[in-house]
């Protein structure tokens, strides 16, 4: 079986970082804590959980998803300036080599597990094919993966158009469901469960009023690493206390904490491409700030686009320029700081969110307790 999880205001959920009293950094927060505090930025998820006990591979158990992030309406029309960044390598965001040519980001952008970024990104071209029947012209998708093949059937190829067709169709601002969630559905974090988590800033006046949302979907991590708003929290909840992910015959990379990271940025604030770039670089910092030391089997990526420019890919009947906005480059350190928070804080939240899951081969993957959780963060 298979649920949409569209970012509805009265979607269930546990308790997310703030709620528990932890508050990261200065800034404060949009409405939503969420990438969808900025403007017209819309998100939608496909969560499939089905089946339990040994590995049967093409039937389950199956732990899996896509999420969809839409930076705009119209977003192939009217693209967005945008950058990327490479933390470290062993993971695969598609279209970037276009993205960081053009510095246009034309697409949404799709995450979901390693095995099925393929269909993902055939589907989103075929949903454009289907939304407009006189296109002919050719699309670039931006797909990224993490890998849940430790609690998830990831070789049955269980993520299928149709999904990422509902995923689109459900996208929505406000709430966005964290967790176990989307593609996160079947990840972990620092030996715990992680997944889809996401967070904001918004800057006060002084600074611009920009806003500055982040998603990730987080799948990497050693247990004795993890830190929150400084704190050792992983060596504070060592695996003597919650196991790490298991049983497994041997140590596998989901249990070293070798997995991966994707961090996609959206702000409201005019960036140009090497701007984008900068911020998808900074957000790197937050990862860095939890823990994350980017391990050799780790794929963390980055990406980082703006709303604030349209108009891009017009052509003007003169031949001439096309007229953009611009932040002054003295300007931006507020904006890479709150990037650096707003990362932080989303994996802090896809760590509260997550619940407990039991995968593949009996294999379990311990959701971060909260009560450890403030019992490590109270001071010493």
């Amino acid at each position: 079986m298979w649920a949409v999880e569209a970012p509805a205001a009265d979607a269930p959920s546990r308790p997310r970082l703030r709620d528990l009293g932890i508050a990261i950094g200065r800034f404060e927060p949009g409405r939503w804590n969420a990438i969808t505090d900025v403007a017209g930025v819309r998100v939608g998820q496909v969560t499939l959980v089905s089946g339990e006990g040994p590995l049967d591979t093409g039937r389950g158990p199956v732990r899996t998803g896509v999420t969809v992030i839409v930076p705009r309406d119209g977003i192939e029309g009217d693209p967005c300036f945008a950058g990327t960044h490479v933390l470290n390598g062993n993971g695969e965001m598609t279209g970037t080599a276009w993205v960081e040519d053009a510095g246009l980001l034309t697409t949404p952008v799709a995450i979901t597990n390693t095995h099925s970024v393929g269909v993902v990104r055939d589907a989103l071209i075929a949903s454009r094919s289907a939304r407009e029947p006189d296109f002919t012209g050719w699309s670039m998708p931006v797909v990224a993966e993490t890998y849940d093949g430790f609690l998830s059937d990831i070789n049955g190829m269980h993520v299928r158009p149709e999904h990422v067709a509902a995923a689109l169709a459900e996208a929505a601002g406000g709430r966005v469901a964290e967790g176990n969630t989307g593609g996160g559905t079947g990840m972990m974090c620092h030996g715990f469960k992680g997944g889809t988590g996401t967070a904001s800033r918004r800057l006060p006046g002084e600074f611009g009023g920009w806003t500055i949302g982040v998603l990730v979907q987080a799948n990497y991590g050693q247990r004795h690493l993890l830190r929150l708003d400084g704190v050792p929290v992983g060596a504070r909840i060592p695996a003597t206390r919650v196991p790490l992910p298991g049983p497994a015959p041997a140590p596998t990379a989901a249990e070293a904490g070798e997995g991966s990271i994707i961090v996609v940025v959206a702000t409201d604030a005019p960036l140009l491409p090497g701007q984008c770039r900068g911020m998808a670089r900074r957000s790197a910092l937050g990862v860095g700030r939890v823990g994350g030391v980017g391990e050799n089997s780790s794929g963390d990526l980055m990406l980082a686009f703006s709303t604030a420019n349209h108009g891009l890919a017009g052509q003007p009947p003169d031949g001439g320029p096309v007229p953009v906005l611009m932040l002054p480059r003295f300007a931006l350190t507020p904006l890479y700081e709150a990037v650096v928070e707003a990362t932080e804080e989303a994996i802090g939240n896809a760590l509260c969110a997550a619940t407990t899951m039991t995968g593949r081969d009996g294999r379990v993957a311990h959701a971060l307790p909260h009560d450890l959780l403030i019992e490590a963060m109270t001071p010493r």
